[in-house]
């Protein structure tokens, strides 16, 4: 596709577009199209139909291309984009020693151009949404919101409504600021209404960091507002021993004891479950972002996410901030299920590559509550989705597209980024505003936040780890 395709795409008013195929939830549907008017997907259907009746207008075909939702991101942290390779080859919960003060040491500008710099990433690895699970940086939440929109990513944005601080004990449910929190959520659901590009969400960071008062009212109020709130749980064996320790419940299982289970509950990574906890999940209705990669870096385990699809429990893919490749990330759910538990039961299918691909756009828009708005290439939805290149050595021999996508897929393969009828990327840039600029100030920030925050890394950067072997060999053959 060339530049007069990229033109054509971007121009003003509707448009008639007619890929190879296009990848709906029963698969690939050949010799299909699509229109689009207003940021939505107006039809699809067989193109020859489409073709006669929208004669006003002109078909944009595009060879060797199939059209496909954009990928959902469940979990991530916007403004954590500076530190990501501060969490290479370190244990399990960092976040006390690297995210909080990182996060901490920006201003409003770094803050923005982290954001951003995660947004343009996301985009280049074909995410058309992005769930911020909320900043701890110490600016306005709008900030956030403002580098989204820039980018032209769709967020649901978190915000922190941690409260548990302010009381001498997590069960002190007299803390004088408590108010003053769930006021905050209240204005945080209330500021976005309508925006048609960010969502607003309520966030804690852990079940333990709010009093069992604002588990229960946060999760009234996304309930009430048709929103989400996203919690980390059990991510970790340290998070879970403190739970039981202090309510003599797992996390999970305090959240449940505490009325905050349900629709309305994102739960990040869940990767420590008993059979009780995932018939809880199952029973209420409750979401979950099931995050691989950030399993394999940081995690003490993997989420039993094949028994939750049997189960029917509702869960998408997030990075976690890792790294911003939607085909990535799906090859890596279903590579994780394969190590974790199917070589050890003979799973030669574990879930197959169509489900690991839903998860991605279709069930990660449902879980993360945008699954009346986004996900699935649909009459009405929010045309937010991708042009890939089909004709090429990985993909153009296909005898199963779904697997192949997620076997063989990447971002190279992207030629189109679309959110809400927009072009916002092509060939890995964005359309609207200078990428490599931004990445080049994001470098500058990045070093000067870094050295600013108190970050406390447990192992060193593989050039000094490979110098001080060196340098131990080398004592040892003296």
């Amino acid at each position: 596709m060339n530049q007069s395709d990229r033109d054509s795409l971007a121009g003003p008013g509707p448009l008639l577009l007619v890929p190879d195929a296009v990848l709906l939830p029963e698969g690939p549907a050949d010799g299909w199209a699509v229109t689009i008017d207003n940021g939505r997907f107006e039809a699809v259907g067989p193109a020859d139909e489409l073709e006669r009746t929208h004669p006003q207008l002109p078909p944009v075909r595009l060879p060797g291309h199939l059209l496909m939702p954009g990928f959902v991101d469940a979990h991530h942290h916007l403004t954590q984009s500076f530190g990501s390779a501060l969490a290479f080859g370190e244990p399990s919960e960092i976040f006390r020693r690297v995210w909080v003060p990182l996060e901490g040491a920006l201003d409003e500008e770094s803050a923005y151009t982290a954001a951003k710099l995660a947004a343009l990433e996301a985009m280049r690895g074909g995410f058309t949404t992005v769930t911020d699970a909320g900043t701890r940086a110490g600016v306005d939440v709008d900030v956030v919101a403002s580098a989204a929109r820039d980018a032209g990513i769709r967020c649901v944005l978190g915000l922190v409504c941690n409260d548990a601080e302010a009381a001498d004990d997590a069960d002190d449910e007299d803390a004088t600021d408590r108010p003053a929190v769930l006021e905050q959520a209240e204005k945080h659901l209330a500021r976005y209404d309508g925006d048609p590009l960010i969502h607003p969400s309520l966030a804690v960071s852990i079940p333990e960091a709010a009093t069992e008062r604002t588990l229960h009212a946060t999760a009234r109020l996304a309930a009430e507002a048709g929103a989400v709130v996203q919690i980390h749980v059990n991510e970790h064996l340290a998070g879970v021993e403190r739970s039981l320790v202090r309510h003599g419940l797992r996390p999970l299982e305090h959240l449940h004891s505490v009325g905050a289970l349900g629709p309305q509950l994102l739960a990040a990574h869940a990767t420590m479950l008993t059979p009780r906890e995932l018939t809880l999940l199952a029973d209420t209705g409750t979401a979950v972002s099931y995050n691989p990669v950030a399993s394999a870096w940081k995690g003490n385990a993997v989420a039993p996410a094949t028994s939750m699809a049997e189960r029917g429990i509702r869960f998408g893919l997030g990075t976690d901030g890792t790294r911003g490749d939607g085909f990535r990330l799906a090859e890596a759910a279903e590579f994780a299920q394969r190590l974790a538990y199917g070589l050890a039961t003979g799973d030669s299918s574990c879930g197959a590559g169509w489900t690991w691909l839903e998860r991605a756009n279709r069930g990660g828009a449902d879980a993360v509550g945008l699954g009346d708005r986004t996900g699935t290439v649909a009459q009405g939805l929010a045309a937010d989705f991708l042009l890939v290149d089909v004709d090429t050595p990985e993909l153009a021999l296909s005898w199963d597209l779904p697997w192949e996508l997620v076997r063989r897929g990447n971002r190279d393969q992207i030629t189109a980024v679309f959110v809400a009828g927009r072009l916002r990327m092509w060939h890995g840039q964005p359309t609207e505003w200078d990428g490599p600029e931004l990445v080049r100030r994001a470098a500058e920030l990045a070093r000067a936040a870094v050295a600013r925050a108190n970050v406390t890394r447990v192992h060193p950067t593989s050039a000094a780890s490979r110098a001080l072997i060196r340098a131990q060999d080398r004592s040892t053959a003296q």
